[in-house]
């Protein structure tokens, strides 16, 4: 355990990262629903809900697995030098005193 607190948890991932997924997967749902307004039109409007559901079950896998594997891309985990782990302990070891302190 002693070994963990030499290592700092760093999530570097902004909006921008994502952004193009959200841009392609809205696109992909205005196009389902875009074929789904002009399937409704035909005499059988249930390919309508049958292709909206279908393209929306098949994409959104797809969509989970860029979010995590980019979120994972954007995951760091840097070792800290003597001196900022002695110092960020310092800092939680008062964290803790100043809350056991608040909660008697």
């Amino acid at each position: 355990m002693n070994n963990a607190s030499k290592y700092r948890f760093v999530c570097t991932l902004t909006f921008g990262d994502i952004y193009g997924q959200i841009i392609v997967w809205l696109i992909v749902l205005f196009l389902s629903l875009a074929t789904a307004l002009a399937l409704m039109g035909a005499s059988r409007p249930i390919y309508a809900l049958v292709c909206v559901g279908l393209i929306l079950v098949l994409s959104l896998p797809f969509l989970l697995f860029a979010f995590v594997t980019t979120l994972i891309n954007h995951i760091e985990f840097s070792e800290m030098d003597a001196v900022t782990a002695a110092d960020s302990q310092s800092r939680s070891f008062s964290n803790q005193q100043m809350s056991s302190q608040t909660v008697a």
